[in-house]
């Protein structure tokens, strides 16, 4: 076993917290408190490389690939919440994201460790899915070690596509792999070891930060309105109501009326009430400008 000194530091122990069995519950969660705050310093450390990965995958499915994240653990159940809620938010076509965690579907729910120490899986998961040139390839691990990510990361490598990491640990092997790596070094967490902790904060902020500004650059977003949110429940029947109302300057009851006559296609209603045109044309324009709102509003 390493020295503690020669540990990565998701591995090593917090001196703030060599005593978390004996505090208090209030002195818990201040102390919890005061470290989690630092983790957005240390994103903002790496913004540049950030905005680097957000324009590759902007260009990446802006020219129809797609983007793929492959993770294990906590990183990868991040990964794959973030691809799935693209599509009610920004209605994303299914597949367009794809989150592949070590150990399958299952290992969501169930722990499956093990699996993410099989390299060769995440050469073959990304085989399945017949990972292409055209694609791009984000792999997410605290420890930027993780084999199962570095399969995937090698595979693609070979095939000349585009990849990056979002990892809590500097110089790792996954970085040395990737073409742009993202280290959000976070150190030791209150308890030792446990990356879900500090480590996958950070982790799921930045995935928030790369999907929602490659897609807001996909014309997903109208100012910082969700112009192409799925209203598939009441709720986001009554969001995409009060978007089209604000957006268009009409009461609640004109706004649904457009949704319902855009088949609930909420940008198809925004044009409609902002270029004073039919849901065919609205469509029409939006098609043609690629679905941006105001290149469909000149067009």
């Amino acid at each position: 076993m390493n020295p503690p000194n020669l540990l990565p530091p998701t591995e090593q122990r917090h001196p703030l917290s060599s005593q978390l069995d004996q505090l208090s519950t209030i002195e818990m969660l201040r102390l919890m408190n005061q470290l989690d705050a630092q983790v957005p310093l240390v994103i903002a450390a790496v913004l540049p490389q950030i905005a680097q990965v957000v324009d590759r995958v902007t260009a990446t499915l802006d020219a129809g690939g797609r983007l793929f994240y492959q993770g294990a653990g906590t990183s990868g159940r991040l990964a794959v919440l973030d691809a799935a809620e693209l599509i009610p938010t920004f209605n994303a076509p299914p597949g367009q994201v794809i989150g592949l965690l070590a150990g399958g579907p299952a290992a969501m729910i169930h722990s499956i460790e093990g699996g993410e120490d099989d390299e060769a899986q995440g050469q073959r998961d990304l085989i399945a899915q017949q990972f292409g040139q055209v694609d791009m390839l984000i792999g997410i691990a605290a420890s930027g070690r993780t084999p199962y990510v570095l399969g995937g990361l090698h595979y693609a490598t070979q095939l000349n596509a585009p990849t990056a990491v979002i990892v809590c640990n500097p110089n790792s092997p996954m970085a040395a792999v990737a073409q742009i790596a993202i280290e959000i070094v976070t150190g030791p967490e209150v308890l030792t070891g446990s990356t879900r902790l500090r480590a996958g904060t950070a982790q799921k902020m930045v995935l928030n930060m790369v999907s929602t500004c490659a897609m807001v650059k996909l014309g997903k977003a109208y100012a910082n309105w969700m112009v192409d949110v799925q209203p598939t429940n009441m709720k986001l029947r009554q969001r995409a109501t009060r978007i089209v109302a604000e957006i268009t300057g009409l009461d609640l009851d004109e706004a649904q009326t457009l949704l319902q006559q855009a088949d609930w296609q909420t940008k198809t209603a925004v044009v409609m009430g902002l270029a004073n045109v039919d849901a065919k044309e609205a469509t029409r324009r939006l098609a043609y400008s690629q679905g941006r709102v105001r290149e469909a509003l000149q067009a």
